[in-house]
């Protein structure tokens, strides 16, 4: 593999709000600190959660019911044609909670922070597809018990899912490419040190030049929608 192309080798994929955003599902935080109008700390916390539960599950609620309104994008649908073709082992790393890269076709993928369509039930420990509401008196698919349903959403505080199998992806890949990311969110903005450190070919595709932006080989710059499609072609060519 040189300079980023080939279609052979391990490839890590991360993808954050950039790639979703080009097909109108907002971004995680405005400049304001807020998160379509509310504060992060009274939504996405597990201490928002014990205070203010109808709050929680409200705005998780009409987040989920966003998702019904927007469609993948051409690089979402990109990325899925890139996992069908690649040769070698190929991981998709998500930060969204949406299901975009699901409905685009992608299947090796881990959202690290959760889904907006899975619930968790924190009194048989067990997590389900969810649609639609998630109330008070929702009931646990597996256990019956209302109440006891949060969303499977990773918030502040706590650990994102597949740590250490994500950790292995990284250390064993060939080609590293972030997607529409901040590079302010640990620990997925330390993927990319990790992957420079052990010799990877490290790629950024972002709207503009992240944190870490000095840790990649290559950055482009431009609408995920329009960026990472031309990228997928020249790999595959």
């Amino acid at each position: 593999m040189v300079a980023g192309t080939g279609q052979s080798g391990n490839l890590v994929i991360l993808s954050g709000a950039g790639i979703s955003a080009d097909s109108g599902v907002p971004t995680f935080r405005a400049a304001d600190g807020l998160w379509e109008g509310h504060r992060v700390e009274d939504v996405a916390t597990p201490e928002a959660f014990v205070r203010n539960p109808e709050l929680v599950r409200a705005f998780y609620d009409a987040r989920r019911a966003h998702l019904g309104t927007v469609e993948p994008n051409a690089a979402h649908l990109a990325l899925a044609e890139l996992e069908r073709r690649w040769d070698g082992d190929f991981l998709l790393v998500t930060q969204n909670v949406d299901d975009l890269h699901e409905r685009a076709g992608s299947q090796r993928l881990i959202h690290m922070h959760g889904e907006l369509n899975s619930g968790w039930c924190l009194a048989c420990d067990t997590r389900s597809p969810w649609a639609g509401a998630m109330g008070q008196g929702a009931a646990c698919p597996s256990c019956a018990a209302t109440g006891t349903v949060r969303p499977d959403i990773v918030w502040f505080g706590e650990m994102p899912y597949e740590m250490e199998r994500l950790d292995e992806a990284v250390r064993n890949c060939d080609l590293f490419v972030s997607i529409g990311t901040s590079g302010a969110v640990y620990p997925a903005a330390g993927f990319v040190q990790t992957a420079r450190y052990v010799g990877a070919h490290c790629v950024e595709l972002n709207l503009e030049p992240s944190q870490g932006s000095i840790f990649f080989q290559e950055t482009r710059i431009g609408r995920a929608s329009e960026i990472v499609p031309a990228w997928v072609e020249e790999v595959l060519a």
